[in-house]
């Protein structure tokens, strides 16, 4: 995710991420969650399957450097709507990223691989997020730290693997096929590109679609989202 900035220090104890155990395989599915819907339940299961996670976080950013945030909603309560849609015990939803005061992803894993440097963990993300990845704050250094698991969304299957980003790790894809064998390779960059059934649900269009005289967000989330976008990243 792009930014200026990666903070040295991760010593703070008041940084608290969910439970885990070393040996565990854990993905980490960030983004701003506003609002939360059912395409984040189906790329989680799609990656908790494929992969062979013992756990899936979705982190919720305090922020989107990419994004204006005007009006944005408290992280408090895109947590709370997380928490209400996820479903699965192995779903984590966790808002640590406040206490670690970054938006960025390459602070967040550089932060996460250090503390518990016994798990393994993944970045999970959408093709949507692929195609702007060459953006992202030290966007390699994420590639090189971590395995990375890309799950299909409609219409961004072409310009994801056209991207900037893509092409860079080209060499060391993964086939679909072997995506449980991702976290073994020794060597990074190690991606996958995984396919499967499609969410048309954006938060963006969902955020759209809301009256500018609504209810309060909790009710318009539950009445404007379809049953069963990846986040938008930075």
């Amino acid at each position: 995710m792009p930014g200026k900035h990666v903070p040295i220090s991760f010593g703070s104890i008041k940084v608290k991420p969910p439970l885990i155990q070393p040996g565990q395989r854990v993905g980490i599915m960030g983004g701003s969650f506003n609002p939360p819907h059912d395409g984040h339940g189906l790329i989680s299961r799609t990656a908790l399957r494929r992969l062979g996670l013992d756990q899936l976080w979705w982190v919720v950013t305090p922020g989107n450097p990419l994004k204006k945030n005007n009006g944005f909603p408290p992280t408090s309560e895109r947590t709370e709507l997380c928490r209400r849609l996820a479903g699965d015990s192995r779903m984590r939803i966790t808002d640590f990223e406040e206490d670690l005061r970054t938006p960025y992803t390459a602070a967040t894993m550089a932060f996460l691989t250090r503390r518990y440097p016994g798990v393994q963990f993944f970045w999970i993300m959408g093709a949507d997020n692929l195609a702007s990845f060459h953006r992202w704050q030290l966007w390699r250094d994420i590639a090189l730290r971590v395995p990375i698991a890309v799950v299909d969304r409609p219409g961004w299957h072409l310009k994801a693997l056209a991207s900037p980003a893509a092409q860079w790790m080209r060499r060391s894809f993964v086939p679909e096929i072997h995506a449980a064998t991702l976290g073994r390779k020794r060597h990074k960059p190690a991606w996958t590109f995984l396919t499967g059934p499609l969410s048309k649900s954006s938060s963006t269009e969902i955020r759209n679609l809301r009256p500018r005289e609504e209810a309060p967000p909790e009710v318009a989330v539950e009445t404007a989202v379809p049953r069963l976008r990846v986040a938008s990243r930075r």
